[in-house]
C-alpha cells in the first residue's frame, strides 16, 4: 500500500486553503472568511496555534438532526390523528425527500472513498461487527420483500391511491440496497477529512432511519390496535367505545386474492423492517461519533462464534424457542374466538412466560456470581460502540418497565379481578427483575478485558523414546511455564527432565533403574500440577458462561417473537384499560411497546457478542 502524507507546512490540517496560505506568508487573513469556517466547525488557523472546533460542528449537526426528526415526527402524528389538511402523501413526500438527500450523500462519500482507496484510513475495530452486518442484511432482504408487496398493493389500488404511495416503496428499496452496501464497506471508518460536511451527512442518515422506523412502528401499531378493538368485544368489555381507525383505500381492488395477500403479508413483514431501520440508525450513529476521533492502534483479537462447548445452552434455548413459537400460534388462533378461549390463551401465555423468565433470572444470577469470583479488571477505554450498547440496553428496558409497573398498579387498584389477570402480577414482577439482572450481566461482559496470552506459556510435546526411536506421541500438555530453557536453568521445577533426558547425577543405581524402565516412561497427568487444576477451573467457568450466554441469546429471540407478531397481552388483558382508561393506556402501550421489542433484539445481538468474546 502507498501511504500519501500531506505536507506539514500549513499550521493546521483541514483549515481553509486561503487562510493557511496567509499564515504561511506571515500575514493575517485579509477577510473574515476564517470566522465563517470556524462557525461551521473547521479548525481555527493561527501562527503555531491550532484550536479545533470539531465540538461546534458536532453540536450544529446534532441540532440539525433533531429538528429534522421533530418536523417529521409532528407530520407523522398529524397524519395519525387525521389532522385537517395533512394526508399520507405529505408524510411520504417528506420521507422520500430525506431518503433522496441521503442517497446523494452516500454516493458522494462512496465516490470520494473510491478515488482515495490507496490511502490508509483509521478504522474502529469495535464498530460494525461482521455478525451485525449479517443481521442487518437479513432484515434488509425481508424489507425488500415488504417493498415489493407495497408496490403490488399500489398497483392493485392505483385508481384511488396517491402516486407517492407507489414512489415511496421504489425509493425505499433503492435506499435500502445502497445503505446496506455503505454499512458493509464503511461502518468501521474513522473520518478525518471534510469532517463538518460528513457530520451533517451522517446525522441526516441517522434521523432519516429513525423517521422511517417511526413510520413503520405507527403503521404496524394502528393495524394491531384495530385487531385489538375487535377482540375486546369478545372478552366482554362492551363498555369501551370501539371506533376503528381505518386508512384503507376507498375503492375496489382489481384482483381480490392478490390484494388480500399483499395487505395481510405487509403487516407480518413490518417487524423486520422496524428492526432493520433501528439497527441502521445505531450503526450510523457510531460512525457519526467516530468522526475526528483519535484511534489507538492495537491489534484486535477476532471474535468468532463456535458451537463447541455450548451444547447444553443451545438445547435448552431451542426448547424455549420452539415452545414459544407454538404458544404464539395457539394464542393468535384462540384469542378473540370466544371469552373462554381468550382467557385460556392469556393464561397459557402468562404461565409459559413466567417459567421462561424465571429460568433467565436464574441463569443471569449464576453468571454474575461467577464474575464476582473472578478477579479481572474492566476495560474503561473510550469506545462509542460499547457505550451506545449499554445506553440502549438501559434506555429501551424502560419501555418494558413502564408497562410492567402499569400492570402491577392496575392489579392493585382494580375492583374486580378475573382469574387470568392474577398471572399478570408475577409475570410483570419477573419482567422487571429479569431485565435488571440481564443488563448487569451484558454490560459487565462487554466491559471485561479480554484474557491475554502469556508469552512464557509454551506447549510441550512429551515423546516416548525407546532405543532412539519415537514410538508414540502423548497428548499436548499446556501451561508449562518458561519451556525447556527454564528447566535447564533450574528456575522452575522440571517435571519431565529426568524422564526424558535421564538423571546423570543420580548415581549408578539410578542408571540401572532407568535402563530397566527404558521402554516404559511414566507420564504425569497435567491435572497433577497446581497450574493445570487452575486452568481447568477457568475453562469450566468459561464454559458455563458461554452456555448461559447462548441460552439467554435464544430466550431473547423467543421473547421478541410474541410482541413483534401480534401476541400482546398488554392489549388483550383488558384490566389496565378499565383502571387507566382505554385511550390513555393504549397511548402508553403504543409508546412503550416499540422499545420493548427493540430491547429483546438488541439484547440478543449483545449476548451473541458476549458468547463470541467469552
Amino acid at each position: 500500500r502507498v501511504c500519501v502524507c500531506e505536507p506539514s507546512a500549513s499550521p493546521c490540517q483541514g483549515a481553509p486553503a486561503a487562510a493557511a496560505a496567509s499564515w504561511a506568508a506571515g500575514q493575517a487573513p485579509a477577510s473574515s472568511a476564517p470566522r465563517f469556517w470556524q462557525f461551521l466547525g473547521f479548525p481555527a488557523v493561527g501562527p503555531g496555534v491550532c484550536s479545533p472546533h470539531g465540538k461546534n460542528a458536532e453540536i450544529l449537526s446534532s441540532q440539525y438532526g433533531i429538528n429534522l426528526f421533530l418536523a417529521g415526527l409532528l407530520l407523522t402524528f398529524a397524519w395519525a390523528v387525521h389532522a385537517v389538511g395533512i394526508s399520507k402523501s405529505h408524510l411520504l413526500s417528506y420521507l422520500i425527500t430525506l431518503m433522496l438527500i441521503q442517497l446523494l450523500w452516500m454516493l458522494w462519500y462512496l465516490c470520494r472513498s473510491c478515488t482515495q482507496r490507496r490511502l490508509i484510513r483509521d478504522k474502529d475495530t469495535h464498530a460494525g461487527a461482521r455478525w451485525l452486518k449479517c443481521g442487518i442484511t437479513l432484515f434488509a432482504v425481508i424489507t425488500l420483500i415488504l417493498d415489493s408487496f407495497k408496490i403490488g398493493y399500489y398497483i392493485d389500488f392505483s385508481n384511488c391511491l396517491s402516486p407517492t404511495e407507489g414512489i415511496f416503496p421504489v425509493t425505499h428499496a433503492v435506499h435500502t440496497i445502497l445503505q446496506v452496501y455503505f454499512l458493509w464497506c464503511h461502518a468501521k471508518d474513522v473520518i478525518q477529512s471534510f469532517k463538518t460536511l460528513e457530520r451533517f451527512g451522517v446525522i441526516h442518515s441517522v434521523f432519516t432511519n429513525l423517521l422511517l422506523w417511526t413510520n413503520g412502528v405507527l403503521t404496524e401499531s394502528k393495524h394491531q390496535l384495530n385487531e385489538h378493538k375487535e377482540r375486546l368485544i369478545t372478552l366482554g368489555f362492551g363498555n369501551i367505545t370501539i371506533v376503528l381507525d381505518d386508512h384503507a383505500p376507498q375503492c375496489n381492488c382489481t384482483t381480490t386474492t392478490l390484494c388480500s395477500i399483499f395487505s395481510q403479508g405487509i403487516y407480518y413483514l413490518y417487524p423486520f423492517n422496524i428492526e432493520y431501520h433501528i439497527l441502521a440508525s445505531t450503526m450510523l450513529y457510531v460512525l457519526w461519533k467516530n468522526i475526528g476521533r483519535k484511534v489507538e492502534h492495537h491489534q484486535q483479537n477476532k471474535t468468532l462464534f463456535k458451537f463447541r462447548g455450548i451444547t447444553v445452552g443451545m438445547i435448552f434455548g431451542l426448547i424455549v424457542l420452539i415452545s414459544t413459537i407454538a404458544i404464539v400460534v395457539v394464542y393468535l388462533i384462540q384469542i378473540g374466538g370466544s371469552k373462554i378461549k381468550s382467557e385460556l390463551a392469556l393464561t397459557m401465555f402468562y404461565l409459559h412466560a413466567i417459567f421462561v423468565l424465571a429460568l433467565m433470572c436464574t441463569a443471569g444470577i449464576i453468571a454474575l456470581l461467577i464474575y464476582r469470583l473472578e478477579d479481572r479488571s474492566l476495560d474503561n477505554s473510550k469506545n462509542p460502540a460499547r457505550k451506545l450498547d449499554a445506553e440502549l440496553l438501559v434506555g429501551t428496558a424502560a419501555g418494558s418497565w413502564l408497562l410492567s409497573w402499569g400492570s402491577i398498579l392496575a392489579i392493585i387498584c382494580a375492583q374486580g379481578h378475573p382469574k387470568y389477570t392474577w398471572y399478570n402480577l408475577p409475570y410483570s414482577v419477573l419482567v422487571i427483575i429479569e431485565k435488571y439482572i440481564q443488563n448487569l450481566f451484558i454490560i459487565e461482559s462487554i466491559h471485561r478485558e479480554e484474557e491475554k496470552a502469556n508469552d512464557d506459556i509454551k506447549t510441550l510435546r512429551i515423546v516416548t523414546i525407546s532405543r532412539g526411536t519415537t514410538l508414540s506421541l502423548t497428548p499436548l500438555y499446556k501451561e508449562i511455564y518458561n519451556g525447556r530453557a527454564a528447566c535447564d536453568s533450574g528456575d522452575v521445577p522440571c517435571l519431565f527432565k529426568g524422564s526424558i533426558r535421564g538423571r546423570e547425577n543420580d548415581g549408578a543405581g539410578v542408571a540401572k533403574e532407568e535402563t530397566s524402565q527404558d521402554n516404559t516412561l511414566v507420564m504425569h497427568s497435567a491435572s497433577d500440577f497446581s497450574f493445570g487444576s487452575g486452568n481447568s477451573v477457568t475453562n469450566n467457568k468459561r464454559r458455563i458462561l458461554k452456555n448461559i450466554a447462548a441460552f439467554l441469546f435464544l430466550c431473547n429471540l423467543s421473547l421478541w417473537i410474541p410482541p413483534a407478531f401480534g401476541c400482546r397481552p398488554e392489549y388483550d388483558n383488558g384490566l389496565e384499560e378499565i383502571v387507566f382508561g382505554f385511550e390513555p393506556w393504549i397511548i402508553v402501550v403504543n409508546l412503550a411497546m416499540p422499545f420493548s421489542i427493540f430491547y429483546r433484539m438488541h439484547s440478543a445481538a449483545s449476548l451473541f457478542e458476549v458468547n463470541c468474546k467469552t
